[in-house]
C-alpha cells in the first residue's frame, strides 16, 4: 500500500502534478528543475499547504480529514532554513522544541547521540549563535529527529553543508530511518547524493 498518493492535484492554478505515489519504508528523493514545485509538494504532504484542487492523501485517508497537530507530529517536515534560538545553547534548543510540541525533553546523552547522528560533535553548552550556517543546520535537523516521527521530509537538508559532511549526514539518516522503519522524503538538487542514496526517485516536470 502507496504512503502517499495524490490525485489530479493542482496548487493556485500555477503548479500541477502527477497522479503519483510515494511507497513507506524507503528513502525517496524529488528532484526536478527550480519552479516545478519541489518544496511546495512537501508541505501538501504534511498539510502545511492545502491542495486548489485534487486530493493528497496519506495511508489511504484524505489529509484535509486528519487532525492538522496529529498529522504533522507523525509527517515531520525539516524545512531547509535552520529556525532555532540564536541567545540559548545547543541543549537548550532542544528543551524549547519540545517543550513547544508539550514532549519531555530528551536525556543529554541522548541529545549528543542525535547531534552525532547529524555528523556534529559539540557540547550541549554551546551558544547557538557561535555556529556556523552548516552546524546550525546540522542541529536543526538533530532536533527533529529527535522529536519522532513516521515520515521525515526534508528539503534540501545538504545545501548549508560540504559534501563530507553533506554525505555522513544523510548516510546516517538514512540508515537510522531504515533501522527504526521509518520513510524518509528528500527534495534535493544534487545529483551525487540522489544517486547515492535514492531508493526511488520523483521527477517533477520530467527533468532531472
Amino acid at each position: 500500500m502507496a504512503l502517499f498518493t495524490l490525485k489530479n492535484v493542482t496548487f493556485k492554478d500555477i503548479l500541477a502534478y502527477p497522479n503519483l505515489e510515494i511507497q513507506g519504508g524507503i528513502t525517496t528523493f524529488i528532484t526536478g528543475e527550480s519552479g516545478t514545485g519541489k518544496s511546495t509538494l512537501l508541505k501538501l504532504l504534511n498539510g502545511v499547504l492545502t491542495p486548489t484542487e485534487g486530493a493528497v492523501c496519506y495511508v489511504d485517508q484524505k489529509v484535509l480529514e486528519i487532525d492538522s497537530i496529529e498529522l504533522r507530529r507523525q509527517v515531520l517536515l525539516v524545512s531547509q532554513a535552520a529556525v532555532l534560538f540564536d541567545e540559548h545553547a545547543i541543549g537548550e534548543n532542544f528543551r524549547m522544541f519540545f517543550n513547544y510540541r508539550d514532549q519531555p525533553s530528551p536525556s543529554d546523552d541522548e541529545m549528543v547521540n542525535f547531534l552525532k547522528l547529524c555528523a556534529i560533535d559539540m557540547p550541549l553548552g554551546k551558544q547557538v549563535y557561535e555556529l556556523s550556517g552548516g552546524e546550525k543546520q546540522r542541529v536543526f535537523v538533530a532536533i527533529h529527529l529527535a522529536l519522532g516521527f513516521d515520515v521525515l521530509l526534508m528539503d534540501e537538508p545538504t545545501s548549508a553543508l560540504d559534501e563530507k559532511n553533506g554525505q555522513t549526514m544523510l548516510a546516517q539518516i538514512k540508515s537510522y530511518c531504515q533501522e527504526q522503519g521509518k520513510s524518509l522524503i528528500v527534495v534535493s538538487h544534487d545529483k551525487d547524493i540522489v544517486q547515492r542514496f535514492a531508493d526511488d526517485q520523483i521527477i517533477l516536470g520530467g527533468v532531472g
